[in-house]
């Protein structure tokens, strides 16, 4: 466990060191802005429910993102209690505003990860390779701003994966005349 602890600090001072840059980082603060709870996710299924071609997706979208709040932020986080990596990595600097919460999962690897997988298997496969691209470097995004510990983040992101195919499968569910057109 100390081997790995070890590395994930590692990991995260490499990339502070080798990769930040005066350029990167405003970016890489608007990305991890679309993580927030939720709320881009939200709105995108949102928008997507207003029409029947996308209406499964954005069902699949709902249901994986009530999974995850639920798994990964009401039980994991309080569960494991993970301390912050800038609170605990000497010479690790913050560049986003202190989360109030703890580390592991991450919330927005999770929450990413879940709606994109689900929305991914409903729409065309562009926009489903597109989507699961952001919510990727939403991900990463928590770790080139030192929020989170890589093993945050890909819990969060495993944990989101298997959510979002879980509730694509749920959405199945929904009757088809639900999504027919007209």
């Amino acid at each position: 466990m100390e081997t790995l602890l070890y590395w994930d600090g590692q990991i995260l001072l490499w990339i502070q060191e080798t990769l930040r840059t005066h350029w990167l980082t405003p970016i890489m603060q608007a990305v991890t802005f679309l993580g927030e709870a939720g709320w881009f996710w939200i709105a995108l299924a949102a928008v997507l429910c207003c029409f029947r071609p996308t209406r499964r997706a954005a069902i699949a979208a709902a249901i994986a993102l009530l999974l995850s709040l639920l798994v990964n932020n009401l039980i994991l986080k309080p569960l494991v209690d993970r301390t912050r990596p800038y609170e605990v990595l000497e010479g690790l600097v913050n560049l986003a505003p202190p989360p109030g919460d703890a580390s592991f999962p991450s919330g927005h690897a999770g929450a990413s990860f879940a709606a994109s997988t689900a929305m991914a298997p409903h729409l065309k496969r562009r926009w489903g390779v597109c989507l699961i691209a952001l919510a990727a470097l939403i991900a990463l995004s928590r770790l080139y701003l030192g929020v989170h510990f890589p093993t945050d983040v890909a819990a969060g992101a495993l944990i989101g994966v298997i959510l979002g195919a879980l509730a694509s499968r749920a959405s199945r569910r929904f009757p088809e005349r639900w999504f027919e057109r007209r």
